[in-house]
């Protein structure tokens, strides 16, 4: 890179942030106006109803080795706020896609990458929201952080992590779909399915013994275990926050950032 080169791209720096801001400016204001945002704050409510409300009677009685039901089933609650909120941007970015607005920001003196990291500033908003929310919502009905300060903010940093690797994911495939509709459509079930086939219900063990290996080994039972971890238990049956017990996790929330990143930079240069 020449000098020039590197003076013009320093210089270019402020013009692209300023660029940056008013686009997730205008992702994030018209939200706020109109009540969407009440969406991120409502969904984790309707989740913890939705889950905890119909089987704390029956998990009470079969037993999860945990001192509440709250305590066993909130990280779950938590990972589908997140995917909640994956799915929104799935439909926001084929929504910028069907509308030709990729094609319009390519012929703007706009920076490539400018307009999908003002998606993902919108998607971390909401995903932030609806995380407070979902640990709001835990409370009321018994969830408790047991532990100090450091694992809280071990929950809630892998929280905002595994959630924005999926809304990040969740971006790349609403650009290259470019169907709002079937986009959301699609994107609904992997969640419902892999959620109620993982330890987040229930006890991989208390599951048919031939879907076991599955229900312990998918990614989603995977988050869990590590949120459990993090948060604590009185009874002490949560696991301790090894990098065992943490890899896991980590290991598929990287995978899914090593897979979409690129794909980001490719598609953001194409003005897909």
């Amino acid at each position: 890179m020449t000098t020039g080169t590197w003076l013009a791209d320093v210089g270019a720096t402020p013009a692209r942030a300023r660029q940056w801001w008013v686009l997730t400016t205008r992702l994030i204001v018209p939200s706020v106006k109109t009540g969407e945002v009440l969406t991120s704050i409502l969904a984790p409510a309707t989740f913890t109803a939705g889950f905890y409300i119909p089987l704390k009677t029956v998990m009470t009685f079969a037993g999860t080795g945990f001192s509440s039901y709250a305590q066993f089933m909130m990280p779950l609650v938590v990972l589908q706020a997140a995917a909640f909120t994956a799915i929104s941007a799935a439909f926001r970015s084929a929504t910028d896609s069907v509308a030709g607005l990729n094609r319009r920001f390519g012929s703007m003196p706009v920076g490539r990458l400018v307009p999908a990291a003002a998606r993902m500033s919108g998607n971390v908003f909401r995903l932030a929201l609806s995380l407070c929310s979902a640990i709001a919502c835990g409370y009321v009905i018994g969830f408790r952080f047991y532990l100090d300060a450091a694992h809280t903010v071990g929950f809630l940093l892998l929280s905002m992590l595994i959630g924005t690797a999926l809304t990040l994911g969740a971006d790349v495939i609403g650009t290259v779909s470019r169907s709002p509709e079937a986009v959301t459509q699609a994107l609904v079930l992997p969640p419902l399915i892999f959620g109620m086939l993982s330890a987040g219900l229930a006890p991989a063990h208390q599951f048919p013994a031939w879907v076991q290996p599955f229900v312990r080994n998918q990614p989603v039972s995977q988050f869990v275990l590590a949120l459990r971890a993090l948060a604590g238990d009185t009874l002490g049956n949560a696991g301790t926050a090894t990098w065992s017990l943490m890899g896991p996790s980590l290991a598929w929330t990287a995978a899914i950032l090593v897979l979409c990143i690129p794909l980001t930079v490719r598609l953001s240069s194409g003005r897909a």
